[in-house]
């Protein structure tokens, strides 16, 4: 049973560590100048807004505009930038984006 709450709680501090660094990764890596400091004010009309955005849903779409499975719409805009991303970063990053409210 101790074992069991000990990684309840080393689980529940990695997510909420993990969010601490997406949200620094969402500033370092320049989300916030398109999408918002919110997620809710994209600096284009037809560029998404992404706050509260499902996790595997927001980290999908990166990992596929990266790779150049995805490359429709505005992901044109967002190509030249996930190069500086790593996959563990764009998992924080979603896992933020999810977060905001």
């Amino acid at each position: 049973m101790k074992t069991m709450l000990f990684i309840a709680a080393a689980l529940l501090a990695c997510g909420t560590a993990q969010a601490a660094d997406g949200a620094k990764l969402y500033a370092e890596k320049t989300c916030v100048a398109c999408h918002g400091k919110d997620g809710k004010k994209p600096l284009m009309a037809d560029y998404p807004k992404i706050a509260g955005q499902n996790a595997k849903y927001a980290e999908r779409q990166m990992l596929d505009i990266k790779s150049g499975a995805r490359a429709n719409g505005n992901s044109a805009a967002m190509k030249g930038v996930m190069h500086l991303v790593s996959d563990a970063e764009i998992k924080a990053i979603a896992e933020y984006v999810a977060s905001m409210k």
